[in-house]
């Protein structure tokens, strides 16, 4: 191989690497999203519980 064709290849590896990394933290934030909204969901159902135990 000459050396822009170990360049040009280098450079495809580290592409696809890169997306496939891309791809693996883009299902990381949308796992980490849905923890959250169901966290949120769990605070606002112990809020409800909550203001319904306290004296009035």
């Amino acid at each position: 191989m000459t050396r822009a064709t170990e360049n040009r290849t280098d450079i495809v590896a580290t592409v696809v690497s890169l997306a496939a990394e891309a791809t693996e933290l883009q299902t990381r934030v949308n796992e980490l999203h849905q923890e959250l909204v169901d966290l949120n969901e769990r605070i606002r159902t112990i809020s409800t519980v909550l203001q319904q135990l306290s004296p009035s």
